[in-house]
């Protein structure tokens, strides 16, 4: 059913977007493209268009519902559902082996720029003082 649904589906889309190609511009951009010799320039014909193309438009509307619903009562699973998550170890202050641990210390020294961080990634060593003049 599903099957039959998508493909009926995108022949409305390719039968919409054919119609809405073969309708006559408005000359919304300074005239280019609604001048003179168009395929179609009887008004009766421009009706018969805008028509077909709102009723191919309800059927597109009601198709993409209509897979959406199917998609749903079969167990359909979104994009977002299928990546795998990675867990993070647990933070609430025990370690593996269910003994407390201890709060990690502040850093000390004053410095509010992040400066301490330097040695840690040298592979801890001694930051080097500026000579004073």
């Amino acid at each position: 059913m599903q099957t039959i649904l998508l493909a009926v589906h995108l022949v409305i889309a390719l039968f919409l977007i054919g119609l809405v190609m073969l309708q006559k511009s408005e000359g919304g951009a300074l005239g280019i493209g609604g001048g003179g010799g168009n395929l179609f320039s009887a008004r009766g014909v421009g009706n018969t268009l805008t028509r077909l193309t709102a009723m191919l438009a309800a059927a597109f509307f009601a198709t993409s519902i209509a897979l959406t619903m199917l998609a749903s009562h079969r167990g359909g699973s979104s994009i977002v559902t299928g990546v795998p998550v990675q867990s993070a170890p647990a933070t609430d202050g025990t370690t593996a082996t269910g003994t407390p641990q201890a709060p990690a210390a502040p850093a000390t020294g004053g410095d509010t720029g992040g400066s301490a961080l330097l040695p840690k990634l040298d592979g801890g060593g001694k930051p080097a003082v500026p000579a004073t003049p």
